[in-house]
């Protein structure tokens, strides 16, 4: 079987025009003179090419596109420098190659940039999608949020902002209405919702606003609480966790939580007051939140909170409201004590001259040093008084304790008060 003596001659006569990219029908020809055992100098003869172009047809098994030399990426090697400020400022190219100009001196036309960084918007929208589930262990985690809706008050449409907390094992909800949602309201909703499941979470996750999380760092995951807020977590004793910015799916519970409060506990209802609408929603939760069977847990949330997640909640133990609390800073006297309205309270001796954290409620007087409590006493009223615990003295070499200081440690000794001694000496004390 050979080829059409005309087809050869006529690869021939192009041939003969010297060396040039060869076409998709004379490499099939090529071939076909391969399949037939004709050797690579015999074919070069006949297609008048050499025989490398022969040889690199016939090991390709086909026809090869001519590609021209690409000209360098400008781009190139700064793909993970483009992920970084892509994710800084969420997906907005124009701001990345103003970045990229100011920084790097890399100049490119925006439609340039956004083809180089068309895979990298792909994962990072296909990231921002995705929700992982996780699941909390009974009293571990409560998420918090707020919501806004307007509702009809009164005969009049207002704005309603809705606090609505979620514990994330039980998934069971509180919910309060404020008319704004300022920091004082993040507090009241909080402390309302220890109250209203009798105890405290050990952590608060929440998404990153402003009245509570003052930066937080995209790259790092670095994040700076509000000075307050995290005077009111140390009150509680709770550890604060803020999601990762602009990924507030990772809090998905309460994300739902709140669109279940709206779609279904407000919408459609107007109430003739504030109080109406308080009451309204308080019956709701008890009749309706907590009894619904959940689509996850395929649990009443009343129920499974009841049976697992109530006593793994620590108890609230008479804690006075955040607000109610002072924070004080003072100065370990020489006395081993500090100063606070008039009185004095003791410290241990090692402290003389360091500086302290004195917080102040519930009746008691709690000294913190280097993020540890360190003294503990019961407020007392009046002026002048001193509360001296004795194993505050403890270890303080060559000097034995006074006598006043001989009582039991468990019981620290309140002493009489100054007042006292002044009328004893016949004068007051200089």
């Amino acid at each position: 079987m050979g080829l059409d003596s005309m087809a050869l001659g006529s690869l021939g006569l192009q041939a003969a025009q010297g060396e040039r990219m060869q076409t998709p029908e004379e490499v099939a020809a090529m071939l076909r003179l391969h399949g037939l055992g004709w050797g690579s100098r015999r074919i070069a003869a006949q297609l008048g090419c050499s025989r490398t172009t022969v040889k690199r047809y016939v090991s390709a098994a086909g026809w090869l596109a001519y590609r021209r030399p690409g000209r360098p990426r400008k781009l190139a090697g700064q793909t993970a420098w483009l992920q970084e400020r892509l994710i800084r400022h969420r997906g907005n190219a124009d701001v990345v190659r103003q970045d990229l100009e100011r920084e790097l001196g890399i100049v490119v036309g925006l439609r340039t940039l956004e083809r180089e960084v068309a895979p990298l918007r792909q994962a990072l929208a296909a990231e921002a999608r995705a929700t992982l589930r996780f699941e909390t262990p009974p009293g571990r985690q409560l998420q918090i949020d707020f919501g806004e809706t307007r509702v009809a008050l009164g005969g009049e449409v207002v704005k309603l902002h809705l606090f609505v907390a979620t514990l994330g094992y039980s998934r069971r909800l509180f919910v309060q209405a404020f008319r704004h949602e300022r920091q004082s309201a993040w507090f009241d909703g909080l402390e309302a919702s220890f109250r209203h499941f009798g105890g405290v979470p050990r952590e608060l996750l929440l998404d990153n606003p402003r009245a509570l999380v003052d930066y937080h760092d995209t790259a790092t995951r670095e994040v700076r609480f509000n000075a307050r807020f995290a005077a009111f977590c140390r009150h509680w004793d709770v550890c604060p966790r803020a999601c990762a910015p602009y990924r507030a799916r990772t809090k998905g519970k309460d994300e739902r939580g709140v669109g279940y409060v709206k779609h279904n506990a407000i919408a459609g209802h107007g109430f003739p007051s504030w109080a109406a609408l308080e009451a309204h929603l308080l019956h709701w939760m008890r009749e309706v939140a907590d009894v619904r069977r959940h689509g996850t847990t395929e649990e009443a949330p009343g129920a499974r909170f009841a049976r697992e997640e109530a006593a793994a909640l620590r108890p609230l133990s008479g804690r006075p409201a955040f607000n109610q609390v002072r924070e004080l800073a003072r100065k370990v006297t020489s006395e081993c004590a500090i100063e606070l309205d008039a009185n004095s309270y003791s410290v241990p001796w090692r402290l003389i001259g360091a500086r302290v954290e004195v917080v102040v409620g519930g009746g008691r007087v709690h000294i913190r040093h280097a993020g540890s409590t360190i003294a503990t006493h019961a407020e007392v009223a009046g002026r002048r008084q001193r509360v001296i615990d004795p194993t505050h003295f403890h270890g303080i070499s060559g000097l034995a304790p006074p006598a006043r200081l001989t009582e039991p440690p468990a019981a620290p000794a309140l002493l009489r008060p100054l007042s006292e001694y002044e009328h004893a000496a016949g004068g007051g004390w200089s």
